[in-house]
C-alpha cells in the first residue's frame, strides 16, 4: 500500500470558507483501499508555505494529490485579482522542493479545463471527473511501476450510488471550517439535467441526477454531529429541489431520524411551494439560495433557464409565507441583454419583497458551454483562447459601465440588495469579526410580530 498526501489548494473564503469535501471523499476511498492518507488544507493550515513543506517532508509520500476547487471567483470586477491557479502552482513548487513523488491533479476546477491546467501547473497526471474510484487504480498502477496515462477520464462511466464515497473528515480541518463558517457541506446527489448556457455541471457530473444512498448520507450527518459536535450543513447539489422529487425522499429520511440539525442548499426557483418548504423546514431547513439568474423572461430565455420570472416571484412568496430567508443570485449582461431588458429586470427585482438579492455583472465564459460557442461566434473571445485566464461574456447590445451604473442606482435603495459582489464580501467580513457564523446574508432578512419586515397586504 502507498502513502498518499492530499492537498486542498483552495484559498477562497468568498462568500465563506467551504470545507474541502472532494478531498475528504478521495481520502475515504483511499483509506478504504488500505492506503495511508494525510489530508492537508492550505487555507486551514494558515496559508504557510513553510508549514506545507514541513508536512510533506514529515509524511514522506509515495504519491501526492492536488485538489483544485476554483479557477477564479467568477466576479468580473475582480478579474486577475482572484485567479487561484497561480497560487496552486506555487504550492506545487513547495511540495516538489521536499518530495520527488509523482503528482496527480483533480477536482472540479481541473475537470473544467484539464489539459490547459495540467500544462500550466506542471504535474505528472490528472483525473477528469469523479475521482474516488479511478484514483485507487492509478495509485495501484504507480506502485507496481505500470505506465499511467497523463490524463485519466472518469466521466465515461458515471459512478453508481453504491460507488460514491463517503467523506473521511479530518478533525483539525473540520474544526477550522466549523469555527470560520459554522457549517459543513455535503452532497445528496450528483449531476444536472438542466441546460443553462453558462454552466459546467452537466460536463462535471453528468446530465442527469444521480441520487446517493440517502440513508448513507444521513449516516454521515449523524456521525459528524456525534463525533465533532457539528449540527449545521450546506448541501452542495447542483440543484437541491429536483423535479423527480429525490430531495423530498431525502428530506423525509432526515426528518425520520430527528437529528435536530439545521441546513440549507442551492435551489431552483420553480415548483417549490409552501408544502415542500414545510416538509423541509421540519427537517431543519432554515434558508434557501436561489439560482434566479436573471431579472426578466427575455434574459432567462437567453440563459435557457426553463422557468419564468413569475415562477421566481411565486417561490419568493412561498418562502416569505413560511418565514424562510431566501437569497436570489442574478446576473446582468448575458445573452440577449439590452438596456430594455436591464430596465425590466431591475423593475422586476424590485418586486422581490423581503429577501436578499446578489447581482453580478457579466458571465464567466468556460469551455464546453453553449455560452463559449456564442462568445466565439460574436467574437468576444478567440476560438483558440484556452480561457485559463478569466474571460467574461457581455451582451454586445449594452455598454458595461452604463449597465453597471443602472444596477447600482437601483441596488443602493435597499440594504439587502448587494452589488457589486465585493460589497457583500465586505459586509460578511465585518460580521465575522464580530463573531457571526453561517450564511450571514440571512441576518438581513428580519421578521416583526410574526410578519416579515416590509411584507405588504
Amino acid at each position: 500500500m502507498s502513502r498518499v498526501f492530499l492537498l486542498s489548494t483552495n484559498i477562497s473564503i468568498e462568500p465563506y470558507p467551504v470545507y474541502p469535501l472532494g478531498m475528504a471523499i478521495i481520502a475515504g476511498a483511499l483509506a478504504a483501499a488500505g492506503h495511508e492518507v494525510s489530508q492537508y488544507d492550505f487555507l486551514a493550515a494558515g496559508e504557510s508555505e513553510q508549514a506545507l513543506a514541513e508536512a510533506v517532508a514529515n509524511f514522506c509520500p509515495d504519491v501526492i494529490c492536488l485538489s483544485l476547487r476554483n479557477i477564479d471567483n467568477v466576479d468580473s470586477f475582480a478579474m486577475e485579482d482572484a485567479w487561484y491557479l497561480a497560487q496552486a502552482k506555487e504550492m506545487l513548487a513547495v511540495v516538489r522542493s521536499k518530495s520527488v513523488a509523482p503528482v496527480v491533479v483533480g477536482g472540479s476546477a481541473f475537470t473544467i479545463m484539464p489539459e490547459a491546467i495540467l500544462e500550466y501547473i506542471g504535474a505528472e497526471y490528472g483525473v477528469v471527473g469523479e475521482g474516488e474510484k479511478i484514483i485507487c487504480s492509478i495509485i495501484a498502477d504507480l506502485s507496481l511501476g505500470k505506465k499511467v496515462p497523463r490524463l485519466s477520464d472518469a466521466q465515461t462511466v458515471p459512478l453508481t450510488a453504491e460507488q460514491m464515497g463517503s467523506p473521511c473528515y479530518d478533525r483539525d480541518i473540520l474544526a477550522y471550517y466549523h469555527e470560520e463558517s459554522g457549517q459543513i457541506n455535503l452532497q445528496t446527489k450528483r449531476g444536472c439535467p438542466h441546460q443553462c448556457v453558462y454552466c459546467t455541471y452537466p460536463s462535471l457530473e453528468g446530465n442527469r441526477f444521480r441520487p446517493q444512498d440517502f440513508g448513507a448520507v444521513v449516516d454521515d450527518i449523524e456521525q459528524v454531529q456525534r463525533d465533532f459536535g457539528i449540527s449545521s450543513f450546506f448541501f452542495t447539489d447542483s440543484v437541491f429541489n429536483d423535479a423527480k422529487g429525490y430531495y423530498l425522499q431525502f428530506t423525509e429520511e432526515l426528518s425520520r431520524r430527528n437529528l435536530g440539525i439545521t441546513w440549507t442548499g442551492f435551489f431552483r426557483p420553480q415548483g417549490l411551494g409552501r408544502e415542500e418548504l414545510q416538509l423541509m423546514k421540519r427537517s431543519g431547513l432554515y434558508a434557501v439560495e436561489l439560482g434566479t439568474d436573471a431579472g426578466c423572461d427575455a434574459t432567462l430565455q437567453g440563459l435557457q433557464k426553463g422557468f419564468t420570472f413569475a415562477d421566481v416571484l411565486k417561490v419568493n412568496k412561498a418562502c416569505i409565507a413560511e418565514k424562510i430567508p431566501a437569497a436570489h443570485y442574478v446576473m446582468f449582461g448575458g445573452p440577449d441583454e439590452t438596456y430594455e431588458t436591464v430596465t425590466e429586470g431591475l423593475h422586476n427585482i424590485e418586486q422581490i419583497d423581503i429577501n436578499v438579492v446578489f447581482a453580478f455583472s457579466g458571465l464567466r465564459i468556460l469551455p464546453g458551454t453553449e455560452l463559449h460557442q456564442r462568445a466565439i461566434a460574436e467574437k468576444i473571445v478567440a476560438a483558440d483562447n484556452s480561457l485559463l485566464m478569466p474571460a467574461y461574456y457581455f451582451s454586445p447590445h449594452i455598454e458595461v459601465e452604463k449597465m453597471n451604473e443602472m444596477i447600482l442606482a437601483t441596488f443602493k435603495k435597499r440594504r439587502e440588495w448587494i452589488f457589486p459582489p465585493s460589497e457583500g464580501q465586505k459586509r460578511l467580513t465585518v460580521m465575522r469579526k464580530f463573531g457571526y457564523r453561517g450564511l450571514l446574508w440571512d441576518t438581513l432578512v428580519s421578521y416583526k410580530k410574526g410578519r416579515p419586515r416590509g411584507l405588504k397586504g
